[in-house]
């Protein structure tokens, strides 16, 4: 569904994988959605990483979130989208968010003015935020480089799966929105 409020038919949420753009707000939906289904929330980047932002091992990083998303409820959020097989499969919805790359790039820069030198919760532990050219890098080049390979993988592994798409701050806003009615009708 783009653009517009979402009205979900069909079973609950139990698992939901969420995928977009760096700096799109895919760790602050994660926490909405959790909170709202009662749903643990699975950040990617903090089976990814390790202190002192050493890559992890991909074959442990797979293993990792291979278990991750076996567990019958969760909200799965992150980008790796080579290892997103096991969470796309095992997905009964996806939502992408899609905002653009300048507010992307710009959210990315305000967290890390915000946040600089402190760890958050969602990264993994003695991974403190910091300046990273490269990252932005990445932003900037994610329509170009990533959506495409993200596209793909949605085509090929989540195809079973219900697909928020969520097209702007707008969209956004008003998918928050229908989580609190969906709550009070699966009462």
């Amino acid at each position: 569904m783009t653009g517009k409020a979402v009205t979900r038919h069909g079973p609950p949420m139990q698992r939901v994988a969420i995928v977009g753009c760096s700096g799109g707000g895919k760790s602050t939906l994660a926490r909405i959605v959790g909170e709202r289904l009662d749903l643990p929330v699975v950040h990617m980047d903090t089976l990814f990483w390790k202190p002192g932002w050493t890559e992890g091992e991909p074959d442990v990083f797979r293993r990792d979130v291979e278990a991750a998303a076996s567990a019958d409820r969760w909200v799965m959020e992150g980008g790796f989208i080579t290892a997103s097989a096991m969470r796309f499969a095992r997905a009964d919805t996806i939502i992408w968010i899609e905002l653009s790359t300048l507010l992307c790039l710009w959210r990315a820069l305000k967290r890390m003015a915000m946040s600089f030198g402190h760890d958050r919760a969602d990264l993994a532990p003695g991974c403190p935020e910091r300046f990273d050219l490269a990252f932005y890098r990445y932003i900037w080049t994610w329509n170009r480089l990533t959506r495409p390979r993200l596209q793909a993988a949605l085509n090929s592994q989540g195809r079973h799966a219900r697909l928020i798409h969520l097209v702007g701050r707008a969209a956004v806003r008003d998918f928050i929105g229908s989580l609190e009615t969906e709550r009070r009708l699966d009462r």
